[in-house]
This record gives structure tokens, sequence and C-alpha cells, in this order.
């Protein structure tokens, strides 16, 4: 099993793929592919954004760089369990994540009440220099169930299947529970194609044979556009 890594530089390509898209896919794809190292999970995330949701709104303007900061977990944790607060960057279509990995009871004080962790490290001070700098919130948790996969001939070419992806703005807590309202229609399902290099041959060609094609593709800039905004906005007339 591979060690935990904690710096990423790929490229990620999304696709919006019915369920019939899906099954069309899967079984011409699957015989060039393996399990992950963590083959089923379901992925826990709590974004952090600023009161007028400035991150978001400059991602969603398709910048040559954005960002974003997002506390991760793997399947409910507890407060002693393993989480990751995770510093996310795209230049030129490159992302690079930088990540720290702390129990879910430090990782939640120090994003939540600024008590920063024992720990040290060149990740956490860029971490934490991004926390100073910008003072983001918790505004959105979001959730997906995941299957993972990765290419037989090239392990460093992960493919990701999320479903259900759902959202809640109360409870901003990764221990409460995965529960919220769907973010996509029923059956659809998010393909991630995450590589350092170019995609092989093999995919690129059943990628146009059966006409999938790539999209942008945000779980929170969806879940901002469609049903935070309109409400951000009536509470910010209410208040003038």
């Amino acid at each position: 099993m591979n060690e935990t890594k904690f710096t990423f530089k790929r490229t990620e390509k999304k696709y919006l793929l019915t369920a019939e898209q899906y099954e069309a896919l899967w079984e011409r794809m699957s015989p060039y592919l393996e399990p992950d190292d963590y083959p089923l999970s379901t992925v826990c995330s709590i974004y952090y954004d600023t009161d007028d949701y400035s991150l978001i709104r400059h991602s969603i303007e398709g910048p040559v760089y954005k960002e974003k900061l997002r506390l991760r977990s793997y399947n409910v944790p507890g407060q002693e369990d393993p989480v990751f607060v995770e510093l996310k960057k795209k230049y030129k279509g490159v992302v690079y994540k930088r990540r720290v990995q702390l129990p879910e009871r430090e990782a939640a004080a120090w994003l939540n009440e600024g008590r920063r962790p024992a720990q040290d490290g060149q990740m956490l001070r860029e971490i934490d220099w991004f926390l100073h700098s910008v003072r983001p919130r918790a505004k959105v948790y979001l959730a997906c169930d995941r299957l993972a996969w990765r290419a037989k001939e090239d392990p460093e070419l992960r493919i990701t299947f999320d479903r259900n992806l759902r959202w809640r703005q109360a409870e901003l807590d990764l221990c409460a529970g995965d529960e919220g309202e769907s973010l996509l229609p029923p059956g659809d399902v998010l393909m991630e194609i995450k590589t350092p290099a170019a995609a092989p041959v093999w995919l690129a060609r059943l990628l146009s044979e059966l006409l999938i094609f790539p999209v942008s593709f945000s779980k929170y800039g969806t879940c901002y556009k469609e049903h935070i905004l309109s409400e951000y906005f009536l509470s910010s007339e209410s208040h003038r």
C-alpha cells in the first residue's frame, strides 16, 4: 500500500456522466483498471471562504490562478481520527495541492478558532499564512460516495467516480454525519481523471468514441451558484 501523499502536482479533468454513459464507459474501461489503495469511501469536506464568498466568486470567473481551502476526511471521523487540511491551488490548468494531516479535533480548532497545532512544517506554515491573510470561515459541507481506481500500467493515473453528491450549511462539522441535500440529479456520476502526465491513448480513444467530453465543474462552485448565491444576495439586501 502506498504511503500517504501530502503534496500533489497534476492535471484533473472532470466529466458529468448519466447512468447510461457510465455503464457504457465502465464496460470498456474496466479491463485497464484496478482498485486504488482506498477503493470505496465517503468523501466528506468542509469548504472555507470569506464572509462575502470572495474565493468561490473568483474561482467561477475562470481565472488563471485560483485557490481554495477545505477540511477533508474519508468517511465520517471521530474527534481523534485523522483528517486533512488542504490548500488547493490551480494555475494554468495544473493543480497543486498541499495538505496537513491532523486529528479532527486539532484541525477544527485550528481552522475555526485559530488554535495552531503543536506540530510544525513548511506546509503547515503555508496554510497558517493563508488563514491569517484571508481569514476564511466554514461555509458549506459537501459529501459524496466515491469509487477510486488506478490504471494497471500506470498507478499515477487515477480515475474516481463520485455519486450521491450532497451538501448542507448547517452542522459544519465532519463528525456530524454525512447527510445533506442532493446536488446532482439522481443517477448522475461525476468522473475525475487525475494524472501528472497526458492521458494514455486507450483512455482518450474510449472517451472520444463514446462522445464523453470534459466539463468545468466544481462541487463547491455548483453549490454556491445553485443554492447559496440567491440566499446570500437576499440576506445582503435585507441588511441595507
